[in-house]
């Protein structure tokens, strides 16, 4: 990182994260550490450029390097994903998903969710959310019993409702969704399919996890995540849709394009597209399958009895902790997560009953199984005793050790 001579309290403030990051072990599902040449990228010229439009179609001159970029970017998406059609320029994950809905949909038409309270995300339907206030909202859920995804559910549910479209994706569910099941429902109803693959892209980029991208219309998701790249959005689709989600994202519901974020994201493509990247994402899978699984053996109940992906959720009601109280005990120590609701939760969501984790950043450093098994331990000590000032100070020392042995060093990650 730049090292300026300027007392700004913004560059300290800046220095102060950097070395946040590498003292802490990021078990945020939704983070990652990207590589220096996609920090570099975010850094350019390109910043300075307005670019509203299209390549070969844009509403200012000079456009002729960063059009270059774009197609690059757009060229990448589309092989990388196996995608007919691409638009790179969403700022975010909601953008893309803004997007989406206003290209597939007309205002109040039907949506069938996940809820929100069960795995879904804001922009699949929170009533205070674009989705929300502008579509009539239905969900389906997980059961009971299983803490899964029932497809036999969703089909009754997408019956009686009759959706417009389907939606599936989740920012807190560590099961595979059955998109070839999601795509019958929908062609049985006469649906739309859209699939925001937000968290998972990484995995599906990889071949880790199976792609939605030829079952559904419209897919969507964030360039960070498990893809490791900068922040953003990008969407896949159909070619038959792409006319449409253009004119969504622009002048739909952006203006100009960030030219140095497009840059960022094809260096990001292009490494997930390398072999290296694909023995990251195993990792990932791997290590949060070890970290769930430890969790557990410690009488820790993890929701749905494990993963499939990079994610898990962690009930710590029977210890007697609320979620918040579990994440603020784990950031004391250093270990970094956020509190989540759990399926049929009784707590409120600024309090909930679980802890979300996520092993894409750790697995970014190079932590593989055996630091895994560690950090299980540091978790589960810690949950265990919140309030054992011993505990706190083992679990800290075990933390130091493993961002010592395993620094950021983001000009190196494989």
């Amino acid at each position: 990182m730049h090292r300026f001579a300027s007392d700004d309290p913004v560059w300290q403030a800046v220095h102060q994260e950097e070395r946040r990051q590498e003292e802490h072990l990021e078990l945020i599902a939704s983070e990652n550490h990207t590589s220096a040449e996609v920090l570099a990228a975010m850094g350019t010229v390109l910043t300075d450029k307005y670019a509203e439009g299209y390549p070969g179609k844009r509403y200012y001159g000079g456009c002729e390097n960063v059009d270059q970029v774009e197609e690059l970017c757009l060229a990448r998406a589309r092989k990388l994903f196996g995608a007919e059609a691409a638009n790179v320029q969403p700022h975010s994950g909601t953008q893309a998903n803004i997007a989406a809905l206003m290209a597939m949909l007309e205002p109040k038409d039907r949506i069938l969710a996940m809820s929100l309270d069960h795995g879904g995300h804001l922009s699949h339907g929170h009533p205070k959310n674009f989705s929300g206030l502008y579509f009539e909202i239905h969900s389906y859920g997980v059961s009971r019993a299983s803490e899964r995804v029932d497809m036999d559910e969703v089909r009754a549910k997408a019956l009686a409702v009759r959706p417009k479209l389907l939606l599936a994706g989740a920012s807190a569910y560590s099961r595979t969704l059955d998109f070839p099941a999601f795509a019958a429902i929908a062609r049985e109803v006469g649906a739309l399919l859209m699939v925001d693959q937000a968290h998972i892209a990484g995995l599906v980029a990889a071949g880790v996890h199976p792609s939605p991208v030829p079952h559904a219309d419209v897919v969507t998701m964030t360039t960070h995540k498990t893809l490791r790249g900068p922040r953003g959005g990008l969407i896949v689709c159909k070619e038959a849709w792409i006319k449409k989600i253009n004119s969504a994202v622009f002048p739909g519901g952006q203006g100009g394009p960030f030219m140095h974020l497009i840059a960022a994201k094809a260096v990001a493509l292009r490494e997930a597209g390398e072999p290296a990247f694909k023995g990251y994402a195993r990792a990932v899978v791997d290590n949060a399958a070890a970290l769930a699984r430890a969790l557990g053996e410690r009488g820790l109940r993890i929701v749905s009895g494990g993963t499939d992906n990079h994610l898990m959720l962690v009930d710590v009601s029977g210890l007697g902790l609320t979620g918040v109280q579990a994440e603020s005990a784990l950031g004391a120590v250093h270990v970094t997560c956020n509190k989540n609701l759990i399926p049929y939760d009784t707590q409120p969501p600024m309090k909930a009953s679980g802890i979300r984790l996520g092993t894409a950043a750790v697995t970014s450093r190079g932590l593989g199984r055996a630091e895994i098994s560690r950090l299980a331990g540091v978790i589960a000590d810690v949950l265990h005793a919140p309030s054992d000032e011993d505990v706190q100070r083992r679990a800290r020392g075990t933390v130091r050790e493993l961002t010592e042995a395993f620094p950021i060093r983001a000009d190196q990650l494989a």
